[in-house]
Parts: structure tokens; sequence; C-alpha cells
């Protein structure tokens, strides 16, 4: 944590800070409800957010209250404020706690799972992926393009001015490793070689995944965002498919 993410609200999931974070959501969207209304991280100690393994801490003070959690969502729904549920960051352990909550105790369903997905991080097509199509949670995917690294800007070491790694430079590391790179160069040859630009073959990857619901693509110029939004035009070929496990099959976790 930093001053970058000053910002980012740290108070929890308890009843008073849910409706505290809610309230301040209605107020600022201008809106009397919310379709979908998502937790961000889990409050536990596990490993989302660029953590690749999972290390137990058993001085991890966090107590199960996930039936808590469903209660006061359950009471926003009631009162008409929000929807759907939904989650974020979240692993498979506590989907499926959510999950078991809310059918023994005829509480709301999560929707949905907003959680990192691209070429350059794969994590979620393992335990994740069964989960959410045999659950029905569909994956709401960002970071698309890995903070424009799968735009190609970045490669050969270039930092164009005003991108987001010029900007933010504090944010490169994840996916500026060598091997993130690395993959990075390969998947762009092999959208030379099939007639795509890399953003396009990026985004339709995921584009054509069967646990997803959403695409969340991010621009800067309507040249990006006319780029992005064509991508759904895009049906990868079996080739294509074919060369670019090929180097996930490589290079499996370049930025977890």
């Amino acid at each position: 944590p930093g001053d970058y993410t000053a910002h980012v609200r740290t108070t929890g999931f308890s009843t008073e800070a849910l409706k505290e974070a809610l309230e301040n959501s209605l107020k600022r969207l201008k809106t009397d409800y919310i379709d979908l209304y998502q937790l961000h991280w889990p409050e536990r100690q596990t490993n989302f957010f660029g953590q690749r393994d999972y290390k137990h801490n058993p001085n991890d003070a966090w107590e199960d209250n996930f039936n808590e959690v469903l209660q006061t969502l359950d009471g926003f729904i009631k009162a008409g404020k929000i929807r759907e549920i939904g989650i974020s960051n979240e692993k498979a352990w506590g989907t499926m706690r959510y999950l078991e909550e809310s059918k023994t105790n005829n509480l709301p369903r999560i929707r949905t799972k907003q959680n990192a997905y691209s070429l350059l991080n794969r994590t979620f097509e393992g335990d994740l992926a069964e989960l959410s199509i045999r659950e029905n949670i569909g994956l709401l995917a960002y970071s698309p393009l890995a903070s424009g690294t799968l735009s190609g800007k970045y490669i050969g070491g270039k930092v164009p001015k005003n991108s987001r790694f010029d900007l933010f430079p504090r944010f490169a590391g994840r996916y500026n490793s060598p091997q993130a790179l690395q993959a990075t160069e390969q998947y762009f040859k092999i959208a030379q070689d099939h007639g795509l630009s890399l953003t396009q073959m990026s985004l339709a990857f995921i584009n054509q995944q069967p646990f997803l619901t959403g695409n969340i693509i991010g621009a800067t110029s309507l040249e990006q965002l006319e780029e992005n939004i064509s991508s759904i035009d895009v049906d990868l070929s079996d080739d294509v498919i074919d060369a670019i496990n090929a180097v996930h099959n490589a290079i499996p976790i370049p930025a977890p």
C-alpha cells in the first residue's frame, strides 16, 4: 500500500462498513440502485492480486463472516438498493463458502467474479474456471491487455510518453518482467503471422472462453477503443489457439 491506494476502502465487510460504502456509492453515482454490487478482494489473508501461491498465516485475525456479509447484502436487495451481487479477486474456497451459505440459508447468490485474466495471466483457468462453469458464475475479466502490455507498445523496452508505465512506473513490475516481455514478443509474432493486431488477438482469446461473462476493456483514445471493440468480431482459428497455447506451455505464468 502507498499514497496511490489511499482512496481504497480498508474498513472490511462489517454491516456498518458495507452500509456506508453503498450509501456513498449511490450518492456519488446519483442513482437509487446499483445493478451489480461487487465486493473487492477478500478480507482474509490469501493469495490474491499478484501472489502466486497460498501460504497460510495462523495469526490471521479474520473470522468466518460469509453468512453475515450475505445477510447484509440481502438487506440491500430487499431495500431495492442493489439487484445482484458479485465478488472480485476471490479464490475458489471463498467462492464456494459464499455459495454454501446462500444455498443453506436462502441468501442471495453470487453471480459474477471479477478477476485478472489475460494471455499473461491465465491462472483463472485452473479450479476457478471449473467453478465458474459448473456454478454459473461468469468471469468479468479485468486487465485483459495486462495494463497495456498486450497492445505491444512496450516491446523492445519502449515506454511511450503518457503510457501507463510512463505515468505510473510503480505499476510496471507485474507485467514488465523478463518472462512477461518474452511471452508478449512471442504473442506479437503470432498475431503478425495471422494478420491480426496483438490487441485484437489478446482480447479475442478472452472473448472465446466458455466461462466469460464480460471483458473489461480500457482505452485512452478513440482509436484504441475502436480496436478493442472490433475484437468481438475476431474468431481465432485453431492454428492461432494452438500457437498461443504453445507459448503458454513454455511460459505458463509470466505475470501472476
